[in-house]
């Protein structure tokens, strides 16, 4: 749909609601699939331990509960925090990280593997879960999401 199309069809939505009196609130809510979210996350994810995993985890899941599809959330997975993205991690990852991890990715959150990380660990794209995005430098992945406008969260 063109950007065109898309406004206009806002007007004469938003005209309807106003008629009906619910303009302001169909303002906050009015998207249309392929519109950019608001808010835009990005999570680095660089710890072994299954209790900070958790934490990060959950928060991404919070913050897809309270924005929906108003948010974009990019995890960024490099050092120890990568064997999460792994077929075969050489780490333990618990059967409840790995689901998490492959529920949020159906929810539309991108995680991103750091290449240079998969590197010092002699793997490659194969070792990968499929929805995993490899990214040549994780450190650089979150630097150049930080210039896109990415709020960076850190833990």
């Amino acid at each position: 749909m063109t950007s065109r199309i898309r406004e206009h069809l806002r007007w004469v939505v938003a005209l309807g609601l106003l008629a009906w009196g619910g303009l302001a609130q169909a303002e906050e809510e009015l998207r249309f699939p392929g519109d950019e979210p608001d808010h835009k996350l990005v999570y680095q994810f660089n710890k072994g331990d299954e209790a900070t995993q958790k934490a990060i985890l959950f928060s991404v899941g919070a913050m897809l509960r309270k924005w929906g599809d108003n948010v974009k959330i990019v995890v960024v997975a490099i050092g120890p925090g990568l064997h999460i993205l792994a077929k075969q991690p050489k780490r333990p990852v618990s059967e409840e990280t790995k689901q998490r991890v492959s529920s949020l990715a159906q929810y539309g959150v991108e995680f991103h593997a750091c290449g240079n990380t998969m590197k010092s660990l002699h793997w490659q794209d194969k070792d990968m879960l499929p929805f995993a995005k490899i990214v040549e430098v994780g450190a650089s992945d979150l630097m150049e999401l930080q210039e896109q406008g990415y709020a960076y969260i850190s833990w």
